[in-house]
C-alpha cells in the first residue's frame, strides 16, 4: 500500500511526466499510421500490379500534403493553440487511415487514385503534429529536461516500428492487408479522445501542483500557448513576417537543411526498408517484419540516449551548442554504416549494420529539442512548421528518388549510398552552417561565448 501511495504522490507531483507519456503513446500510433503503407506495400503492389516507380509515388503522397500544410499548420498552432489543433488532427488522420482499407473493395483502376488521395489526406491531418508536440514540450518542460522529453516523443518512430512492424505484418498475413488500416484507424480514434480529455496547458491544468508549476517556470518553460491575436487582421500578417525573418537567419537555414537530410534517413526506414528486406534480401513479409523490428529497437535506444546525454551535458555546464550538436555528429557518423550492407551477403550482417545506422539516426535526431531551445517564443509553432516543411520535403523526394533508382538499377545498392550521403549532409550542415545555438530574442549567454575551443560548431562557423 505504501508503494502505491508513493507512486500516486510521485505522479501527482510530476504531471509533466503524464504529458510526455501521452505524447509518446500518441506518436507511436502516429508513426504506426505512417508505416502502414510500407507494410502493406508488397501485397498491395502485387494485387494492383504496381511497379517500383508507382509505389514510390504512393509512398510520397503523404509527404506532399504534409509539406504543403506545414506553414498553415504552424499558423493554426500559433493562432488557436497546439492542444486544440493536435486533438482534432489525431481524430482526422485516424479516420482517413481507416478508410484506406476500403480501397480493397474498389475496382483496380480506381484503387491507385484512392490510395494516393487518402494518404494525401492523412498527410494533411498530420501536418501540425510535430510542431504542436514541440510547443507542448516547451510549455511543460524546463530547458535542462527538454532534450530528453523531445527524444522520448521523437523516438516513438522506432518504438512504433518495434511494435507495429511485426504486428501489422502478422495482421496482413492472417486477415489481409486492409485490416492493417482498420486496426490503426480505430487505435488512433481512441487515442484522440484520450488526448483531448487529458492534455492541458500548465496554467490551465486542474491538478498541477504549485511546486511543479514554479519548478518548470524557473526552468524556462513557457507555461501557456502564447497564441497570436488576429485583431483587425494583424495577427496573421505579423506571423508571416516572423516566418520571413526566420528564413533569413543562417542558423535556422542550417538547421532546416540538416532536417531535410536526417528526414531522408527516416523516410527510407518508413517506406522502402521493409520492401528492401522482402525484394532484395528475399525474406517473407512476416520475417521482414520481425527483422525490421531489431534495428528499430536500436533506433529507440539511440533516440533516448541522445536526448539524455545532451541534457546531462547541459546539467554539467557544457554549452547548449556543444550539448546538442555532439550527439548529432556522432549519430550521423554511425548512420553512414548502412553502406556496408551493399558488401555483405548474410541477413545477420545486414541487420547488424542497419541496427547501427538506426541507433545513430536516433541519437542524432535532436532537431526538435533545438527548435524548442532557439525558437522565438511567439513563433515556436511557425518555426517548427518551417523546420518540418524541410523534413517533409525529404518525404516527397526520398520515396520517389529511391523508387526510380531501384527500378533503373534493379537493386537497392545505389539507394543505400544516397541515404548515407544525406547523413553526411546533416553532419556538414551542423558543423559549418548552423554556428552557435542561441534564441534570437535572448541576450547571448556567457557560456556559449566563453567556450569556443570546445564548441565544434562555433569553431567551424568562424
Amino acid at each position: 500500500m505504501k508503494k502505491t501511495g508513493s507512486l500516486r504522490r510521485f505522479i501527482a507531483e510530476h504531471r509533466r511526466y503524464e504529458v510526455i507519456a501521452l505524447l509518446f503513446v500518441m506518436m507511436i500510433i502516429n508513426q504506426g499510421d505512417r508505416a502502414t503503407l510500407s507494410i502493406a506495400g508488397a501485397s498491395l503492389a502485387a494485387e494492383m500490379g504496381l511497379g517500383h516507380a508507382q509505389m514510390g509515388w504512393l509512398f510520397s503522397a503523404f509527404a506532399w500534403a504534409y509539406m504543403m500544410l506545414q506553414i498553415p499548420g504552424g499558423l493554426a498552432i500559433d493562432r488557436f493553440g497546439s492542444i486544440k489543433v493536435l486533438g482534432l488532427a489525431i481524430l482526422a488522420w485516424s479516420v482517413f487511415t481507416g478508410l484506406i482499407g476500403t480501397v480493397a473493395m474498389m475496382p483496380v483502376g480506381m484503387a491507385f487514385a484512392a490510395v494516393f488521395l487518402l494518404r494525401f489526406l492523412v498527410g494533411m491531418a498530420e501536418a501540425p503534429c510535430f510542431p504542436a508536440n514541440s510547443k507542448i514540450v516547451s510549455m511543460w518542460f524546463p530547458t535542462a529536461e527538454r532534450g530528453t522529453a523531445t527524444a522520448i516523443f521523437n523516438s516513438s518512430q522506432y518504438f512504433a516500428a518495434v511494435v507495429f512492424t511485426p504486428l501489422l505484418a502478422w495482421i496482413s498475413t492472417r486477415w489481409g492487408w486492409p485490416w492493417i488500416f482498420y486496426v490503426m484507424g480505430i487505435a488512433g480514434i481512441a487515442m484522440g479522445m484520450v488526448f483531448i480529455l487529458r492534455i492541458k496547458a500548465p496554467v490551465d491544468h486542474p491538478t498541477l501542483g504549485a511546486r511543479e508549476l514554479e519548478d518548470i517556470r524557473q526552468g524556462g518553460a513557457s507555461l501557456r500557448e502564447h497564441a497570436v491575436r488576429s485583431d483587425k487582421g494583424e495577427g496573421w500578417r505579423q506571423t508571416w513576417e516572423r516566418a520571413r525573418a526566420l528564413l533569413r537567419q543562417r542558423m535556422f537555414l542550417g538547421i532546416y537543411l540538416a532536417q531535410f537530410c536526417i528526414s531522408t534517413l527516416t523516410f527510407f526506414f518508413l517506406t522502402w526498408f521493409p520492401v528492401y528486406l522482402v525484394q532484395q534480401r528475399g525474406l517473407s513479409l512476416l520475417d521482414a517484419g520481425l527483422l525490421a523490428a531489431i534495428p528499430a529497437i536500436f533506433g529507440f535506444v539511440g533516440g533516448i540516449s541522445g536526448g539524455m546525454v545532451s541534457d546531462w551535458m547541459l546539467r554539467k555546464g557544457v554549452s547548449l551548442t556543444l550539448a546538442r550538436k555532439l550527439p548529432i555528429f556522432i549519430g550521423m557518423a554511425l548512420s553512414m554504416s548502412m553502406i556496408l550492407c551493399n558488401y555483405v551477403e548474410t541477413d545477420l550482417l545486414v541487420v547488424v549494420f542497419m541496427a547501427l545506422a538506426f541507433f545513430g539516426k536516433g541519437m542524432g535526431a535532436l532537431g526538435w529539442a533545438i527548435i524548442a531551445d532557439v525558437s522565438p517564443k511567439a513563433s515556436i509553432g511557425m518555426n517548427g512548421a518551417i523546420f518540418n516543411t524541410f523534413g517533409s520535403l525529404a518525404g516527397i523526394v526520398t520515396p520517389v528518388v529511391i523508387g526510380y533508382m531501384v527500378q533503373s538499377m534493379n537493386s537497392f545498392n545505389g539507394a543505400l549510398i544516397y541515404v548515407a550521403l544525406n547523413a553526411v549532409g546533416a553532419f556538414v550542415s551542423y558543423l559549418f552552417i548552423v554556428g552557435p545555438l542561441q534564441r534570437p530574442d535572448d541576450t547571448p549567454t556567457v557560456q556559449d561565448d566563453t567556450r569556443p575551443d570546445t564548441d565544434l560548431g562555433s569553431m567551424a562557423a568562424r
